[in-house]
């Protein structure tokens, strides 16, 4: 496994993957949240899974307190503009 992953959770949730036979691609789309009156992308989301054989995009996250509203505010912009089921 010889991906660059962000953080130490996310390369043991690959392994798991692995373990189970479990198919994924590391953060394989970016989706616009946001963009400006010109249409450039001001704010998105990657991410960090995609399970193919489920199409079920996967988000893994540590509970830092002062950064979790982040994660929520691009989660519920997510399922606004693209119908995502996030949880």
């Amino acid at each position: 496994m010889d991906e660059p992953f962000a953080h130490p959770a996310e390369a043991a949730y690959a392994r798991l993957l692995d373990e189970h036979g479990i198919p994924w691609q590391y953060e394989p789309h970016t989706f616009p949240l946001e963009l400006d009156e010109e249409g450039r992308v001001v704010e998105a989301v990657t991410p960090d899974f995609y399970l193919p054989t489920i199409g079920l995009y996967v988000e893994c996250t540590m509970t830092r307190p002062r950064l979790i509203w982040r994660k929520r505010r691009k989660a519920r912009k997510l399922r606004l503009r693209y119908g995502a089921i996030v949880t």
